[in-house]
């Protein structure tokens, strides 16, 4: 019996090899270790320029989760840049880099640039995103789409976003439009892009974004957006993009983030989706506000969080100089 149990735990050892440090140093390598990483795998790039479709499909777990780390000069590119593709419901190409799938993976040191999409994840869930830099994309920077739920990104920088659809240069983009759900959402397409509980904390977010820093879409809910640096400069005002964080979600902790130069307001609420866009706390963030016309958090259409009874609070401890003040509704002492 014992020789039995060893050999049967021989074979356990053979079919599931133990998790490894991989030294990646060419685009071919990279392709292929993302297709078969496993459980507790360390993809480690060498600094240089890695040219190509680079997809990651394999899921790591919670107490094994797969990392892909580099340094800043590790830098990857899709060439495969082609504007007559559509994201819904095919053209899939492009991205930088593109989780289907690959939950529990830990992103770190990395640049991406030069894509039509720079880091983009679908159905990707528990994956954190650690000290990249993205910059130089053709439509949004990052996002999680696809139900991309329980995310981090953090200590990033993204700037020099929609450099070819400025209205769809997001630089941090969270769930899906409601127009898209038929692609990205749940219950067959009837119900939201479910990218809940992702915190995007103390990332450096333009200057070059066209449209917004931060996208919150309607029907997610409980992120956490606090501790970031915002530079609204190059903000272009196309497809409603006129603010440096749009909040369409629910029940959102925003705190400690620090705005510059938006082109109107630093936030906006909004009611695009039925009842969604109510219940998130502001607090402690400063505005630099450029335009006089513009305020700090402009929450818009509130008479349906109220009679929710989850309205937005909006602390008296964010503070704004220039335009018209902090912010357009009455503020909460003590928040």
């Amino acid at each position: 019996m014992i020789k039995t149990l060893a050999a049967l735990s021989l074979v356990g050892q053979l079919v599931h090899p133990a998790a490894t440090t991989i030294t990646v140093t060419t685009a071919t390598q990279l392709s292929a270790e993302l297709s078969a990483a496993k459980p507790g795998d360390t993809i480690a790039l060498a600094d240089g320029d890695y040219s190509g479709a680079f997809v990651a499909t394999k899921p790591g777990t919670a107490s094994a989760p797969i990392t892909l780390t580099g340094s800043a000069k590790a830098v990857l590119h899709d060439p495969l840049f082609n504007p007559g593709d559509t994201d819904c419901p095919s053209g899939q190409t492009g991205y930088g880099l593109w989780l289907q799938g690959a939950s529990y993976w830990n992103i770190k040191g990395i640049s991406v640039t030069n894509s039509k999409k720079g880091i983009v994840l679908d159905g990707a869930t528990h994956v954190t995103i650690d000290g990249v830099s993205v910059h130089d994309i053709g439509y949004e920077g990052v996002h999680f789409r696809k139900s991309s739920a329980y995310g981090v990104i953090k200590n990033s920088t993204v700037y020099n976003t929609g450099k070819e659809e400025p209205g769809y240069g997001e630089g941090v983009y969270l769930g899906s439009a409601n127009s898209n759900w038929e692609c990205y959402g749940t219950g067959g397409g009837e119900s939201p892009d479910a990218g809940n509980y992702i915190q995007v904390l103390d990332n450096k977010i333009g200057p070059g974004v066209a449209a917004e820093g931060i996208d919150i879409k309607e029907g997610t809910h409980d992120g956490l957006i606090s501790g970031n640096t915002l530079d609204g400069t190059g903000e272009k005002n196309q497809n409603s993009g006129d603010s440096t964080i749009d909040v369409k979600g629910d029940e959102y902790t925003i705190t400690g983030n620090k705005v510059t130069h938006p082109y109107l307001d630093g936030f906006q609420v909004h009611n695009v989706w039925e009842n969604a866009g109510c219940g998130t706390t502001f607090s402690k963030n400063t505005f630099t506000l450029t335009n006089a016309s513009g305020y700090g958090i402009n929450a818009t259409n509130q008479s349906d969080c109220v009679s929710q009874k989850k309205p937005n609070v909006i602390g008296a401890s964010n503070t704004s100089t220039g335009g018209k003040g902090v912010s357009k509704t009455p503020v909460t002492p003590g928040t």
